[in-house]
Parts: C-alpha cells; sequence; structure tokens
C-alpha cells in the first residue's frame, strides 16, 4: 500500500462528499477523478486499501485544505470493491460491472417532450417538503413556489405520453437544488450527483427511466454546466477561487452570444458573454480549469451508466467554453458512440445557431462536436407567418420558403430541434383568444412535425393551454390539469378534457402515431418549392417513400394548378392524413381558406 500527500499526522477527518458515488470497471478511458470534500482532507496522508489493478496516477491539493482530488488509474481493474484511506478515514468505493444495455439515442424519428416536473404532476404528497432543505413553500396558488410535481407523477402519466404518440420525454433538470427561493425550475444544481428529494430519489429516477424505456420512450436529461446555484458545495466552499469565473465575483454576462460568430468582436465582448455570470445566483463554472471540466464531464458519464438515459440537454449551450465543451462531447461519444445531445443555442438567426453544430464551416478549423442545435428562428417564423397573409414573396409563408432556403448554413439540418415554444417563451397559444383557432395550431403543428429536424412539444400545448411570457415565467409553468388530487378537470383522461381540449389531443395524437412510422418525414430529402398564389407545397422523400403536404396560406378558396409539382406527386392519388381520406392528385386541386392537407403516397 502507497501512501501519498503525507503532510500531517493522519488524522480522523469528516468527508463530507465523494465523488463519483461509484464508477465502473471497464470505460474506455480509464482515469477515474475521485473529488473528495471534507474538513481538513486536504491535509491527510491517501492510500488505497484493498485495491487490485488501480493505481493511483496523482493526487492534487487545493488552496482549500477541504479538497482531495484523486486520479486513479483503472485500465487494470476489475469490478470490485476497494477502500480510499485519508488520514484514518476509511472511504468505501466500488467499481461496479457495466451492464449489458441496448443503448440508443434520440434522432429524428423521435418527437421530444418537454415537461417541467414540478409543474407535471404530483405523485407523491409527501416529499412536497423536505425537512432541512432551504425552501420550505410548496403552494401551487403561488406562481414561482415550487407546486409538488415530482417523478412519481411522471411515472403515473407516461401511458398518456404513450397514448399521445410521444417517443422521448425531455424534463427539465431534475438534480438538486437546494436553493433559498423558485428552485422549482432546477436550473440551479447544487450537487451534481443527487436527484432533488422533493422530486425522489437516484433509484426513483432509475424507475423512472426504466418504465419509460418499457414503453418504448426515450429520456433526454437537462443538464447545466455554464453555472450552478450558490449553495453547491463548490462554491460554497469553493477548492480555489480558479474554480470560478472572475474569481467567484459576480459578474454579469453581456448576453450577446452573437459574438462568437463575429469575425469582428473584441476578446473582450466575448469573455463578457462566456465568463459572465448567467445571473449572480448562479456561479458561472470555469471551463478552462481541467479538475473543473474533468469533474462536469464524469458526473455526465455516471447518469448515462447509472441510469440508462438517452440523450442530454445542455443549458446555455454559447455561454460555456467552447473548448471545454468539445472535450465533454469528445469523451461522450468515446464512451457512447451515437450517443446524440443537444445544446441550447438561443440566438435569432441561423448563421449563429449553425457555428455551433458539428462539423459546421462557420466556426472552422474549430470543431464544436455538438451534434443537435435548437432552430430558435424556425420557432419565430411558425408563430408569426400563421397569422399573416401568405404572399408570393414577403408574407406568410414566404417567410418560411425564404428561411429554409437557407439550410446550407447548417451541417446537418436533421440534428435540429425544432419547437413551437418552451419554458422560456410565450407559449405558441399566447391568450385563450388565441387558443380557440385550431386551424393556427393545425397549421404549425403539421409543419413542425413533417419538417426536417427533431420536433419537441411543451406539455399543455396538445390540451391548448395559453401564457404569455409578459405575465411571468410563472404563467408560463402553469400546472397541467389533472396533476393535483383537487384539480377540477383532469385532462389526463378523454373524460376530464373540455371539448376544445378533446379536439387538441385528438389532432396530436393523430399526428404524432402517424409520424412514428412515416420514414419520410424522419429524414428524408426535403424538396419545396417557392410559394404560388398564396400556396406553399413542399415534400419529404426517402427510399421511394413520398409525403407532400400543400398549405393554402391565404383567408380564399384557391385552385392549385398540379403542374409544377409533379416530382413529388408519384401517384394520382394519396392518403390526406388529417382527414383519413383519399385525395385526387391529378390536374387540379381545390383548397379551401387556410386549408392543409398531407399526402401520404405510401398509403
Amino acid at each position: 500500500m502507497s501512501v501519498f500527500g503525507l503532510r500531517a499526522d493522519a488524522a480522523k477527518v469528516k468527508v463530507e462528499h465523494v465523488h463519483p458515488l461509484c464508477w465502473w470497471a471497464g470505460m474506455k478511458n480509464p482515469v477515474l477523478q475521485v473529488l473528495i470534500h471534507g474538513e481538513g482532507v486536504g491535509t491527510q496522508p491517501v492510500a488505497l486499501k484493498d485495491a487490485q489493478g488501480i493505481a493511483i496516477e496523482e493526487v492534487v491539493t487545493q488552496e482549500n485544505p477541504n479538497y482531495l482530488i484523486l486520479y486513479l488509474d483503472t485500465r487494470e481493474a476489475k469490478p470490485q470493491k476497494f477502500v480510499i484511506q485519508v488520514g484514518r478515514q476509511s472511504i468505501p468505493y466500488e467499481l461496479k460491472a457495466r451492464e449489458a444495455r441496448h443503448r440508443s439515442s434520440f434522432d429524428s424519428s423521435d418527437v421530444l417532450y418537454l415537461l417541467m416536473p414540478d409543474r407535471f404532476a404530483n405523485g407523491n404528497p409527501k416529499n412536497d417538503v423536505v425537512k432541512g432543505m432551504l425552501e420550505q413553500t410548496c403552494d401551487v396558488g403561488v406562481p414561482m413556489a415550487r407546486h409538488g410535481g415530482d417523478l412519481a407523477g411522471m411515472v403515473q402519466h407516461l401511458d398518456y405520453l404513450t397514448e399521445l404518440g410521444i417517443t422521448a420525454i425531455w424534463p427539465t433538470p431534475t438534480l438538486v437544488n437546494d436553493m433559498p427561493k423558485e428552485s422549482y425550475h432546477g436550473y440551479a444544481i447544487t450537487n451534481y450527483y443527487l436527484t432533488d428529494p422533493r422530486l425522489g430519489t437516484n433509484e426513483e429516477y432509475r424507475r423512472f427511466v426504466e418504465e419509460a424505456h418499457g414503453r418504448g420512450i426515450k429520456i433526454v436529461k437537462d443538464i447545466v454546466f455554464n453555472h450552478c446555484g450558490r449553495q453547491n458545495f463548490l462554491f460554497a466552499d469553493m477548492p480555489q477561487k480558479d474554480w470560478f469565473n472572475f474569481e467567484g465575483r459576480y459578474v454579469q454576462s453581456s448576453y450577446r452570444t452573437g459574438a462568437f460568430g463575429d469575425v469582428h468582436a473584441s476578446q473582450f465582448d466575448r469573455q463578457r458573454t462566456t465568463d459572465g455570470w448567467f445571473v449572480e445566483a448562479m456561479p458561472d463554472l470555469n471551463q478552462r480549469n481541467r479538475l473543473v471540466m474533468d469533474y462536469l464531464i464524469q458526473a455526465s458519464v455516471w447518469w448515462i451508466e447509472w441510469a440508462g438515459i438517452d440523450g442530454f440537454r445542455q443549458d446555455t449551450y454559447p455561454y460555456n467554453d467552447f473548448d471545454g465543451m468539445r472535450k465533454w462531447c469528445e469523451r461522450i461519444e468515446l464512451e457512447y458512440p451515437g450517443f446524440n445531445i443537444v445544446g441550447e443555442t438561443w440566438m435569432n438567426n441561423n448563421v449563429g445557431i449553425a457555428y455551433w453544430q458539428k462539423d459546421s464551416r462557420l466556426s472552422a478549423p474549430r470543431n464544436s462536436l455538438l451534434k443537435t442545435v435548437m432552430d430558435f428562428p424556425l420557432m419565430s417564423l411558425l408563430n408569426y407567418v400563421m397569422d399573416e397573409e401568405t404572399d408570393e414573396w414577403n408574407h406568410g409563408y414566404a417567410r418560411l420558403y425564404e428561411y429554409l432556403s437557407q439550410d446550407v448554413v447548417y451541417a446537418d439540418v436533421n440534428h435540429l430541434l425544432t419547437f413551437l415554444d418552451n419554458h422560456d417563451t410565450d407559449r405558441f397559444q399566447k391568450n385563450v383568444e388565441m387558443a380557440q383557432d385550431t386551424t393556427r395550431y393545425k397549421h404549425a403543428l403539421t409543419l413542425l412535425l413533417t419538417l426536417r429536424g427533431i420536433p419537441q412539444l411543451y406539455y399543455g400545448d396538445e390540451i391548448g393551454m395559453a401564457a404569455d411570457k409578459s405575465k411571468g415565467d410563472g404563467a408560463l409553468r402553469q400546472d397541467f390539469p389533472g396533476g393535483w388530487k383537487n384539480d377540477r378537470n383532469n385532462a389526463f383522461t378523454k373524460e376530464g378534457r373540455t371539448e376544445l381540449q378533446n379536439w387538441y389531443f385528438d389532432f396530436a395524437k393523430n399526428l404524432l402515431n402517424w409520424r412514428k412510422n412515416c420514414e419520410a418525414v424522419h429524414d428524408g430529402r426535403l424538396t419545396h418549392f417557392h410559394v404560388r398564389n398564396g400556396v406553399y407545397v413542399y415534400a419529404r422523400e426517402k427510399n421511394g417513400k413520398v409525403v407532400t403536404v400543400v398549405v393554402n396560406g391565404t383567408k380564399k378558396n384557391v385552385t392549385v394548378d398540379l403542374t409544377p409539382y409533379q416530382e413529388v406527386l408519384p401517384r394520382g392519388e394519396a392518403m390526406n392524413v388529417l382527414t383519413h381520406k383519399r385525395v385526387k392528385c391529378a390536374g387540379e386541386m381545390r383548397l379551401r381558406p387556410k386549408e392543409i392537407r398531407v399526402l401520404d403516397f405510401t398509403l
């Protein structure tokens, strides 16, 4: 037994955190960082006991004596239990055997369902308030308080999502957020290895994943590397100042993420964007520090291995360090080839978003290795063009045509996350009056599910929930009706939904379940035609299977000469997926005001 770091007489120390909680033998990267936090651990000798094929490669101490960081070489190790001896403190540790899992990841054949666990369903009221946590309020009447939704509630309603036709779930972060207020949203993580106890336990999270998998539903884990919560022990008892940008001092980010693709940008502007804090309650992690990046990378690998998740959504992607995140993507791909990660790239132009995608020519010779980026400009267009009469050049679907004609800027259009709204924007139905206009939703959802990319829905849109961001974030994140014991109506069931809610649900269910088995709209080639007489036509084709969408963007009856569209009309008739009726596709086609048809030539 070799002893390292002997700087004082061996003493009993109080260990508070050991991260990762465990590890696995046989990882492709055999070097394991073990971070130990506790009073005085950095002043004590360290050794391994009963370890077979494991060697201490490096011992790293920090300015704060409460940290000890080990790098262990596990390349010769088999699954085993051993002891890390720090002073007179024996820390049991385990290298587990990796499970033989069929690993998959989300792609353009999927439709993601974004939900906020605290606002979806309260399956276990006993964990609404947890003794010892800083926020002790759970009140559905207060928009920014916790409301009590949890993992148990999500599991209880998996069958609802299966019926709807969802193939992947993206919950907002489920890791512990022990913050004094507004901890419901999950984006101020205070421990990267623990599920928030007000949502459940790590075991309950793993059960949630297993239950979803049993229904053919994938799980995308939301994670945040750019910042953490102020109550995270890594900030509250900082290893040393270089773990956080500006040495742990609050300096506000400029939020000017376009500075990275801007060839004229100053270094000051770029640094202020990445190094500045998102908000004061969320300290900005320094990902140029290799100890920090190794810690974050291992936390994400741990969750893949522990719970068998199918993907990551990474928050505020451009605020992170480019090279640090490239290293993360590279490591995930090494351990789990084909694993998909979507980064939140909130910019209002396609050039800015394309810069961050894997293999983008815009960032060359640098390469982010980030496979999927979020198509915010398309979101804006799908919200805007629905309310505008279409002409051939400047309005309505002509705007959409122009945007899609610029897709050459993207390295991979099938790895764009597309959506109508999310937890940070107005809902697509901004108010109750807008929700009454079912034609508007019919157009938008149809386009979302048949254009290129990976579609994402926001919980409650499938029943016509409405919200205006100007009313506050709490309004955007209201409770799903039926998720709480005393709710007046239960939108999880047909009987509990209103007539309007059932229209929304049935329309979405029809399209989503059709899309599951439609190879052409998963990743087929997109062909579109410029707008003629207010009508926009596009098609998806793969292996001879064709789906053609015809949209009347005007408020008048239109007769369409089908001559220009023959290349996407392989037969003289097709099934209209929206009406389940056959439609003739030769000569002319008559469309009612604002009518949309989805013509599947394989049915």
